[in-house]
């Protein structure tokens, strides 16, 4: 291939390299320019252009793109017209696309002219989705460089989704409410119909290896393509529960865990040759998990085992997901998975501390320090993004005592109604970006500092940890770490409630945090439990 300045009056036949006018007529690049062109570059005083003129055993970079991407393709998707050297191929139906990376690389590294690109292996794509596109670099390519790209066999194949049923089996045990189990059953069967699929069959038994391993076999022999086992208490061992019943029901299990997160504890096997899925907790919520990728290739009719589970490790980092073509139950922003999110501090110090007597509780001492200090700085050594002290009782003096740390103010007149109202005086001053909120109560000056930690850490709402309580000993405590999606309710409480019914009605969305910290019950809101306090008297929950 020649290309370089040729004079205006001899380019006729050549690709136009650069688009440019001539005398008010616009040519773009790559044109083959006609004798009419070259007189208006000529008659426009451009003396040369810039041209390709292919060689003798050169290919026109359309009709290489052309052959490329039709050797490239396989079924399920249709391949557009070439146009400046490019091939875009797109999806017929929804389904997954395959290919071996390496045969794709293989192709790309004959030519730096001759390129194939498409979406990550085993990408879900939707109908008419464009999923790879052929382009030749420049005008045109030798020939004998393409026939050594081509491959023998297409690339690319999409596996459209098949319409099957599927089976869901929930185990439960005492406390686990029904509405989980519900709304469980509802995102399932959401996650069957974007894929073409239905939830055929759901059922759901106790929480032990003989009655789950009944109900697998009762599942099983209906034929569904895949059986989904959705846990009361999720998987930590090979050996628990739902691998244990698999067994029991003539199954085999193939593989506990995938480095996928959110999905990490996944356990697949199978019963009487249908695949089964022990799916991690996450699956509660229809955002993207590493179950997502397991079922969507069981209902493509695409082959998985140990191997191909432990290969999805690459991109498997799903916490951040701009678009994906699930069901969203709701629509609140979460904290992106590769950054920490903000969580912001509130600290409630606006009560009257009637229990106490004449003393205001908060600014009497305690090893040194008033109680409401003590829980500042506790807080604001936590971890988070920023701190506000809801005043109201004797709002100048509590300011007094913290004035010196890092700390926004916001003073609650209503006091008086209730704790609901300094709460929510606490959650209307926090920045716009704060994705959650530590509350704590300004009595509690023993909380621990891991404890703290430990309830950020926990947070997580793409896992369904959007309310994070602290537990010791079986019983929830103070504070309590709350996502940004219950705001709005927040504001609605009345009272002196706080956000116990919240939290109430919320319960699958709870994380219990166990702390070794007895502190998280211990309120010093009486003269008594202060003069303990100060005593050195152990407390114990």
């Amino acid at each position: 291939m020649d290309f370089g300045p040729v004079p205006s009056d001899t380019a006729a036949g050549a690709i136009l390299a650069h688009s440019m006018d001539a005398g008010g007529k616009r040519l773009k690049k790559g044109r083959i320019l006609s004798t009419e062109d070259c007189d208006s570059l000529v008659a426009a005083g451009i003396a040369q252009v810039t041209v390709c003129r292919l060689a003798d055993g050169d290919i026109h970079e359309d009709e290489a793109a052309d052959r490329l991407a039709a050797a490239a393709t396989g079924q399920g998707m249709t391949c557009s017209a070439a146009f400046t050297g490019r091939v875009n191929m797109i999806a017929d139906a929804p389904g997954i696309l395959s290919y071996d990376p390496g045969a794709l690389t293989a192709l790309n590294r004959v030519d730096e002219g001759i390129t194939l690109a498409a979406l990550p292996p085993f990408s879900r794509v939707a109908a008419r989705q464009m999923v790879a596109t052929a382009k030749i670099i420049p005008f045109g390519v030798p020939v004998e460089a393409l026939k050594a790209a081509l491959p023998a066999q297409p690339i690319l194949t999409l596996h459209p989704f098949r319409p099957v049923s599927l089976a869901l089996i929930q185990t439960v045990l005492p406390g686990l409410k029904p509405t989980i189990l519900d709304k469980t059953e509802t995102v399932m069967a959401d996650r069957s119909r974007s894929l073409g699929a239905s939830l055929a069959a759901s059922t759901r038994c106790n929480h032990d290896a003989r009655s789950l391993a009944a109900a697998l076999s009762t599942a099983a022999a209906e034929g569904p393509a895949a059986i989904t086992i959705v846990g009361a208490s999720a998987i930590v061992d090979r050996r628990d529960v739902i691998p244990a019943a698999i067994e029991a029901a003539g199954g085999t299990v193939l593989h506990f865990g995938m480095p996928v997160d959110p999905g990490n504890l996944l356990l697949f096997g199978d019963v009487a040759g249908i695949p089964v899925i022990g799916a991690p907790g996450c699956v509660r919520s229809p955002k993207p998990n590493g179950y997502d990728w397991v079922l969507e290739r069981l209902v493509a009719g695409l082959f998985i085992d140990g191997g191909a589970i432990m290969d999805m490790g690459a991109g498997g980092f799903l916490k951040e997901i701009p678009t994906r073509p699930l069901p969203r139950a709701e629509a609140d922003p979460t904290p992106s998975g590769t950054t920490v999110p903000k969580i912001a501090g509130i600290l409630l110090a606006a009560g009257q501390s009637r229990r106490m007597g004449p003393a205001n509780k908060l600014l009497e001492e305690l090893d040194g320090k008033c109680l409401v200090r003590h829980v500042a700085e506790t807080l604001l050594s936590s971890g988070i993004s920023h701190a506000t002290a809801v005043t109201g009782h004797e709002a100048d003096r509590i300011r007094d005592v913290l004035d010196d740390l890092n700390l926004s103010f916001v003073d609650n007149p209503d006091f008086a109604k209730g704790l609901a109202e300094t709460v929510k005086r606490g959650i209307a001053a926090l920045p716009q970006d704060a994705d959650g909120a530590l509350i704590c109560l300004g009595d509690m000056p023993r909380v621990k500092l891991s404890t703290m930690r430990k309830l950020l850490a926990a947070f997580d709402p793409v896992e369904g940890r959007s309310i994070c309580v602290p537990v010791y000993n079986g019983k929830r405590g103070n504070p309590v770490l709350l996502a940004r999606r219950f705001f709005a309710e927040i504001m609605e409480l009345s009272g002196d409630t706080g956000a116990k019914a919240l939290i109430a009605a919320y319960e699958d969305q709870v994380a219990e945090v166990p702390v070794d910290d007895p502190a998280i019950f211990l309120d010093l809101d009486t003269p008594e439990a202060l003069a303990h306090a100060r005593a050195g008297v152990e407390f114990k929950g």
